[in-house]
């Protein structure tokens, strides 16, 4: 007697459909960060999994243009503007890297709506850890 085994669905459509649906996000993790030759933008959720993500080359800015403000603007505007439509209202904010897009980003992120519970600065900052290379010679 062979018993049947009931198949509920694989791993494979399980995921399309949670894509479809889309989680609900209420809170969520904004990690932005600022190199002097891009900016990218991440969303998360509160465990840390990515949900969205933008960066100043992906919204259509290329070469030294992609380092600007106003590109790293347009790249918090797209990474959010999904986030949104899943329903995310609070968010906290890391900063990390000393590129020009720090504070455009975070002017952005503060207009679009989402209330900020805190904005949190994550340059890593070396405890003078590795040995500069030696002097150019020309």
């Amino acid at each position: 007697m062979k018993k049947s085994i009931q198949r509920i669905g694989s791993r494979r459509n399980g995921r399309i459909d949670s894509r479809k649906n889309g989680r609900r996000i209420p809170k969520g993790v904004i990690h932005v960060q600022a190199s002097f030759n891009n900016t990218i933008v991440t969303v998360t959720d509160v465990r840390g999994r990515v949900v969205s993500w933008a960066s100043a080359g992906t919204s259509g800015f290329k070469g030294t243009r992609r380092g600007t403000p106003y590109a790293a603007q347009a790249a918090a505007i797209n990474a959010i503007h999904t986030v949104i439509d899943q329903g995310m209202q609070r968010a906290e904010v890391m900063i990390k890297g000393p590129g020009l897009g720090r504070d455009a980003a975070l002017r952005a992120i503060r207009r679009s709506g989402i209330l900020l519970s805190f904005v949190r600065d994550v340059t890593p900052m070396p405890h003078n850890g590795c040995r500069p290379p030696k002097k150019r010679r020309v």
